[in-house]
């Protein structure tokens, strides 16, 4: 049996169009790659319309195997959709390296002169041209800083495909333009970093806790019914941190290593997955910071009661 640092589990995108696949060897990296494409026929090409936005009809809907590179190539450009190709070279998918660093970045968050140069990985731009972000050569071109050069698109394109990657020209952008479309993944996270240490320390809980506790039992006055509140938010809450923290979507491996052991059921991690690579692993771990600050000031008022109720008005919650 494998053991848990050895396991695969294969991702179904939340809008259709691939699968994410993510492995968490102790020597491997993530790995982010597209469903084997269709055969080169008129029928499967207007089946798989018809499945494309049924996320329930396509989990049991399964996809041929390709013929040739060239017949995915002419299909790729027959039903339009962004797919993911790597080069007729001996080199598969297998073979290319998602870790190596494709270029260096200016941030877009540093002040005056302390600008810092964020790394972009080839499994990044990868990542930003499948799902669900689906991003054409221009917004591409503009995050690596490559807008403004003449022919831009063209020499982007042809960069992407000496290492393996097709760029479709004539994309359209599926997902809408935020502003993490303009942070690469390895500032994004270096942002909820910063996020999460501000959370812990300027996020002062225990005044608020208390201040809520009070305002609260100043209009209803049950002590016990507050307490038992308390309790069972903390647990819902300790439940979504937990959840979250679980998150396993390949990132920047410059970015937060993953400490916990729970592998998701695909199920739900497709909806996280889909979350964190359009926030591009700012929002998993901002979510995280804040749920952990809503847990201490829950304490807080918790200790709070315990300190200023007497014994004739309240029962502790965990000896009744």
């Amino acid at each position: 049996m494998l053991s848990f640092y050895e396991e695969v589990r294969s991702i179904q995108m939340p809008c259709g169009f691939g699968t994410l696949t993510y492995s968490r060897t102790d020597m491997a990296q993530p790995v982010f790659f597209q469903h084997p494409l269709l055969t080169d026929t008129n029928e499967d090409v207007e089946t798989v319309f018809c499945f494309f936005n049924d996320c329930d009809l396509l989990k049991d809907f399964r996809l041929s195997t390709a013929k040739n590179d060239d017949s995915e190539k002419k299909l790729a450009r027959k039903i339009d959709i962004p797919l993911i190709f790597f080069d007729d070279a001996p080199s598969s998918a297998c073979s290319v390296d998602l870790c190596e660093v494709y270029c260096m970045v200016p941030g877009r968050t540093s002040l005056l002169s302390s600008t810092t140069k964020y790394r972009v990985t080839v499994g990044e731009i990868q990542r930003r041209i499948s799902p669900p972000e689906c991003l054409n050569a221009s917004l591409l071109g503009g995050i690596l800083r490559r807008a403004k050069s003449k022919d831009g698109g063209k020499t982007l394109r042809d960069s992407l495909r000496k290492i393996g990657l097709t760029l479709p020209a004539g994309r359209r952008k599926q997902a809408n333009v935020t502003a993490w479309t303009a942070l690469v993944e390895e500032e994004a996270v270096h942002m909820a970093k910063d996020f999460a240490m501000v959370c812990e320390k300027d996020f002062h809980a225990r005044e608020i806790g208390i201040y809520l506790t009070k305002a609260g039992l100043s209009i209803e006055h049950d002590v016990i019914q507050r307490r038992t509140m308390l309790e069972n938010s903390k647990k819902i809450v300790s439940e979504l941190c937990e959840l979250l923290a679980a998150d396993r979507t390949p990132l920047t491996p410059f970015g937060i290593p993953i400490k916990s052991t729970v592998v998701l059921d695909p199920s739900i991690q497709q909806h996280l997955s889909h979350y964190t690579l359009m926030t591009h692993g700012f929002g998993g771990v901002a979510m995280v910071a804040v749920l952990e600050s809503i847990k201490q000031m829950i304490d807080e008022s918790i200790k709070y009661l315990d300190r200023t109720c007497s014994q004739l008005m309240y029962i502790p919650y965990n000896s009744r």
